[in-house]
């Protein structure tokens, strides 16, 4: 079968724009247009809490596929930053996988979606080792094999942190793809500050802002933030997070906390995708030019796309939907010897 690549994707006016890409990738209109098929990882979806390892509790969603008469493998979704096992591109990839034959498994991070009452420490991007803890509690329960994993913008970071770390730990993670991820958080950062339009900073602020107050009523005997801290800008305020919330001394030093820029990703063991847009306004492609890879992971840059849009025409599907799948159903084909 012929796997579909990032330079496939030639979309019409005015989607050939990364900023109207961007823009439409998370919106409720897109969501409005969507087609029903896009949903159906929610029929069924059984809602349940995993291990994170030291008392944390993550929740998720599980569905069972109904189109084989035995799944493929495991597919297991990340969301982006204060995204849910619920954003529009989440649902679209869980949805379709399912229809390819995937059990789906759709995990929050900690304070995402409706989960900010479970832990009373808040989230941030270095809490990799509850990520990976929840990946082998997932693995244990839901033992279909394959076990792959699919991750978007922040999403798309942790999975390929984690992806780094569960051959050691012998969970049994078969394949790693990406989708926008970050790459250089400090870089991005100062993108987002520095080159990127206004309403990208307003956007993640507001949502970021609402999701610390519906922690803060969530835990009222805790002070998480001065009202003052709250009204800092992007970097302002994660500073201010790194200095109250981490045992990091400088936000530079919990930025490279997460960062897989460089060379960090040579030590990947098993096969991954890195999807990127050349024209996404939220992380600069210079720092996926930079990366040094193993032959083992594929690093694929399409001219357009946006941030984690790649829409193709007014039915507001992803080409990414086509991709994954692809890969993934490749993965599964090698493992069962077609």
């Amino acid at each position: 079968m012929s796997l579909p690549y990032g330079k496939d994707f030639r979309p019409a006016w005015p989607l050939t724009s990364g900023h109207i890409q961007t823009m439409l990738s998370s919106s409720g209109v897109r969501r409005l247009l969507l087609p029903r098929a896009a949903h159906a990882v929610q029929e069924g979806a059984e809602a349940v809490m995993v291990d994170g390892g030291s008392g944390v509790r993550l929740t998720g969603a599980f569905t069972a596929q109904k189109a084989r008469a035995e799944a493929r493998g495991l597919a297991v979704l990340f969301h982006g930053w204060e995204g849910s096992v619920d954003s529009t591109y989440v649902l679209q990839t869980g949805s379709r996988l399912l229809a390819e034959g995937w059990d789906i498994f759709r995990l929050n991070f900690r304070d995402h979606g409706d989960s900010h009452a479970l832990n009373e420490a808040l989230f941030h991007s270095c809490r990799l080792d509850e990520v990976v803890h929840a990946l082998a509690d997932i693995a244990e329960r839901w033992p279909a094999r394959p076990m792959a994993l699919a991750g978007f913008s922040l999403g798309g970071n942790f999975a390929l942190r984690a992806a780094l770390h569960t051959p050691r730990l012998g969970i049994p993670l078969s394949y790693a793809l990406a989708v926008c991820p970050i790459i250089d958080p400090g870089e991005g950062l100062f993108s987002l500050e520095e080159s990127a339009p206004w309403f990208y900073r307003a956007y993640f602020v507001r949502k970021w802002r609402k999701s610390l107050l519906a922690k803060q009523s969530a835990f009222p005997q805790h002070s998480y933030f001065e009202l003052t801290e709250l009204k800092q800008d992007l970097r302002g305020l994660t500073e201010s997070l790194v200095m109250r919330h981490t045992d990091f001394g400088s936000l530079q030093a919990y930025l490279d906390g997460y960062s897989v820029a460089g060379d960090a990703l040579m030590a990947m063991q098993i096969p991954a995708t890195i999807l990127t847009a050349r024209d996404d306004p939220v992380i600069p492609v210079d720092a996926f030019e930079q990366l040094r890879l193993p032959p083992s992971v594929e690093l694929d840059i399409a001219d357009y796309g946006g941030h984690c849009g790649f829409i193709r025409g007014r039915d507001m599907t992803s080409f990414t939907d086509d991709y994954i799948a692809a890969r993934f159903n490749a993965v599964a084909d090698a493992a069962s010897g077609r």
